[in-house]
């Protein structure tokens, strides 16, 4: 892949996300680097949010990840430990690690996430509590 500087603005990129209340969680997100979709390779980076009352369900995935908060405040789950973190809070978290987000505040907490992987379809989630779960190809 030939890879190319760029810059992506989360206003020209459609957002994504699940509503699943008992499954996966109510989050949504937009990628904003991914092999897949841009010049790019070894990255894959974009925003999430977490609206009040939302949630991603407790998964793991191979590859490590950071989030790093931008907006509001979570109580992100690692490995069985709550940590609330705010804006200007980076969290990492290592391959495999067992983790989830929940937003039990009153504003939207906004966060932005990274992988070192070529593209966002290359992670595969693994829910801990959603019935039957294997992996869970990412929506690409």
């Amino acid at each position: 892949m030939v890879q190319h500087p760029f810059v992506a603005l989360d206003s020209r990129v459609p957002s994504e996300g699940w509503t699943e209340p008992h499954g996966r969680g109510i989050i949504g997100w937009q990628t904003l680097v991914s092999g897949d979709q841009t010049p790019s390779d070894g990255l894959t980076a974009g925003i999430a949010t977490v609206e009040p009352g939302g949630f991603l369900a407790l998964h793991r995935h191979a590859p490590a990840e950071l989030y790093f908060v931008t907006e509001g405040v979570a109580v992100v789950t690692l490995a069985g430990v709550d940590h609330v973190v705010g804006a200007g809070g980076t969290v990492f978290i290592p391959s495999m690690c067992e983790h989830g987000m929940r937003n039990d505040g009153y504003e939207p907490c906004r966060f932005y996430y990274v992988f070192p992987t070529r593209s966002f379809g290359d992670v595969d989630y693994l829910f801990s509590d959603v019935a039957g779960s294997q992996a869970v190809p990412t929506p690409t």
